[in-house]
């Protein structure tokens, strides 16, 4: 057997590979948008990528069953409940996959979503071991999948969180301690709260240690994983939408159209939106007026979601050379609005000054110093309720950051504002959404909480 796992840190995401290499068949199980990688690798190792399966619809990447599909020829699995407007195989609670001497066994797991299912890996049709599991957002390492995301789609997440419990208890946990646990996600998913960094672990490591299967009824399960959950990135009910459905095709080598200031101006007055992925230093140091900044080294695609409209054009500034990737990490999740990246912004700046805006920063220290000389500070904390709950500024008002585009009415778009987050990432993308839209007075800290909270006096 080939088994591989693809870990993608910026989205946090796993997928994977299995073959027989006795038969040379394989299948691809929850893959991201740009496929080139599963594709080189099945064809080094002799494999035929057959089947992809899809452990749910998910909401927070768009994947790449249908490029995958265009690629190979392959079939498209998803469970028997699941409804898609593309042509899919309908597997059965129970349904045994050969490849050759390596078989899969589909087990319906709903809870995080209702069509969820599960994939058994066995290197034998007759091992009594499986060699692992395929959990998707059923259950993670450390965690297991929200049952909130769909309240408001017609199921609630109590009765979510009900066929959650069972599934976990009924189909997975009966699994022998030895199994191999893989999720489709990790530490930084919003798909949950307490994600473990770890990437497998084992049916009885997370029988004895899963905070959320040691609970002790449904009730007091539902109870602990509702609770501080974080909000949901404002493109997850888009994707969600968009993995259901017939769509065009993500081309991850075809970089995108270089634009000259003069169109980028056109564009925007059109209603496109400039995205600047450069660091929140760089950005700083320099931007076009209006400008917002998502970092690549970041979040890039999941903060860009976050903030940015998924029914607009957009425009992309980058360091040279990494507009391709800008554009396919836009594409992972769907925002295939990129019409082009503005051709060499640093001569474009330097040669417009009257177009360039910087941006403030302070750090900590100055913000102690300056904190009770700024009247009327409007202080803003955009990160996390659970981070906020173990501490904030005092003075602040709470937005996670991407509840800012919704929630301006909340805000004084004239008063003297200082925004932060935990480093300085998030406070960067929130303090130009606000100043994009027409807030005059915005700074934010650099270091944010953690360096505020290490600048205060030691208590005696």
């Amino acid at each position: 057997m080939k088994f591989t796992q693809y870990y993608l840190e910026c989205l946090s995401h796993a997928s994977y590979l299995i073959g027989d290499e006795t038969s040379g068949r394989a299948v691809v199980v929850d893959p991201q948008r740009d496929i080139a990688e599963y594709v080189a690798d099945a064809e080094a190792a002799g494999l035929t990528i057959e089947l992809v399966l899809e452990t749910h619809f998910h909401a927070d990447f768009l994947s790449g069953h249908l490029e995958l599909a265009a690629a190979t020829g392959a079939e498209i699995g998803y469970s028997s409940v699941a409804e898609t407007e593309f042509e899919s195989r309908k597997l059965a609670d129970g349904e045994r996959i050969s490849l050759g001497e390596v078989e899969l066994e589909i087990r319906h797991t709903p809870g995080h979503t209702p069509e969820s299912m599960s994939i058994v890996v066995r290197e034998r049709a007759d091992d009594a071991v499986p060699y692992g599991v395929l959990t998707g957002d059923a259950l993670f390492i450390g965690d297991v999948g929200r049952p909130d995301l769909l309240s408001s789609m017609g199921v609630t997440r109590e009765e979510l969180a009900d066929m959650l419990y069972d599934s976990l208890h009924d189909k997975l946990l009966t699994l022998p301690d030895p199994t191999r646990v893989f999720p489709a996600h990790g530490a930084g998913s919003a798909c949950g709260k307490n994600l473990s960094t770890e990437t497998s672990s084992t049916i009885g490591e997370q029988r004895a240690t899963n905070y959320a299967l040691l609970a002790k009824d449904k009730q007091t399960f539902f109870e602990l994983v509702t609770e501080g959950q974080a909000p949901a990135p404002g493109y997850f009910g888009y994707d969600a939408a968009l993995n259901r459905q017939e769509h065009e095709l993500l081309h991850e080598q075809e970089p995108p159209a270089s634009l000259e200031l003069s169109e980028v101006d056109e564009l925007v007055a059109g209603g496109a939106m400039v995205i600047d992925g450069r660091s929140p230093e760089d950005f700083a140091r320099g931007h076009l007026v209006g400008s917002v900044n998502v970092g690549l080294a970041g979040r890039y695609a999941e903060f860009a979601g976050s903030v940015v409209p998924n029914d607009v054009d957009i425009v992309l500034v980058t360091d040279d050379g990494f507009e391709l990737e800008a554009k396919n990490r836009l594409g992972r999740i769907g925002f295939d609005r990129v019409v082009g990246q503005l051709d060499q912004p640093l001569a474009v700046m330097m040669t417009h000054p009257d177009r360039v805006r910087q941006a403030s920063r302070m750090t900590a220290s100055d913000f102690g110093d300056r904190v009770g000389s700024i009247d009327g500070l409007q202080l803003v904390d955009v990160r996390n309720p659970g981070e906020v709950e173990q501490g904030t500024i005092p003075g602040a008002v709470a937005i996670p950051v991407g509840q800012i585009p919704r929630r301006l009415d909340e805000l004084d778009p004239a008063a003297p504002t200082v925004v932060y987050c935990a480093g300085g990432y998030r406070s960067s993308v929130a303090a130009s959404v606000l100043r994009q839209a027409g807030f005059g007075d915005v700074s934010d800290i650099v270091g944010g909480y953690t360096a505020w909270k290490d600048a205060q006096p030691a208590s005696r």
